[in-house]
């Protein structure tokens, strides 16, 4: 391997390269600023990962609740252990949570997903649910990644409930002190 190592003194002819290089011609301005903006979304796509079914897999992860999540082009339906969404995920806002990715990339009501999940309540299992399905979205359609990423919906929520200590009530809570 080479050694690629530079100074400061480099650093700065480099610099100055690039402010000599970066002025344009006055007539220039205009005809540069259309020419950039196209440049700048050109980031590299993954590919389509896809099983022998036609299917996209993910797993999705929050709290204690881990979700597998397969995604496949058809009407919107979301099916949870074997119920549907409406009957596994009573509350509103639940669903709502699901719903998130395809909201966001206005893909609502084009795949439908067949869900497994375990552990954790119903709350961390929604959140497993809309990571599982935001990450199988962009195995699925890899151009939408960076609209899914902007949302944070690829991002594992790490937040749990904190370990409760000896010596304490509960996490932090001290017991009652008692004057007599």
């Amino acid at each position: 391997m080479s050694d690629n190592r530079q100074s400061l003194s480099d650093l700065g002819n480099i610099a100055k390269g690039e402010a000599q290089q970066n002025q344009p011609a006055p007539d220039a301005v205009v005809a540069e600023t259309t020419a950039d903006t196209p440049a700048q979304e050109t980031a590299p796509l993954r590919e389509q990962e896809l099983d022998q079914y036609g299917r996209a897999y993910a797993t999705g992860r929050r709290k204690d609740a881990v979700a597998r999540v397969w995604l496949k082009p058809g009407s919107g339906k979301i099916e949870i252990n074997g119920r549907d969404q409406s009957t596994y995920f009573a509350r509103p806002s639940l669903r709502l949570v699901i719903n998130q990715p395809f909201d966001i990339t206005e893909r609502r009501g084009q795949y439908d997903v067949i869900c497994t999940v375990k552990g954790g309540g119903l709350s961390g299992q929604a959140g497993a649910v809309k990571h599982g399905i935001s990450q199988a979205l962009t195995r699925y359609e890899p151009a939408l990644r960076t609209t899914v990423k902007r949302a944070g919906f690829l991002t594992r929520d790490s937040r749990a409930v904190e370990r409760k200590k000896y010596g304490k009530a509960k996490a932090r809570r001290s017991f009652q002190f008692s004057k007599r």
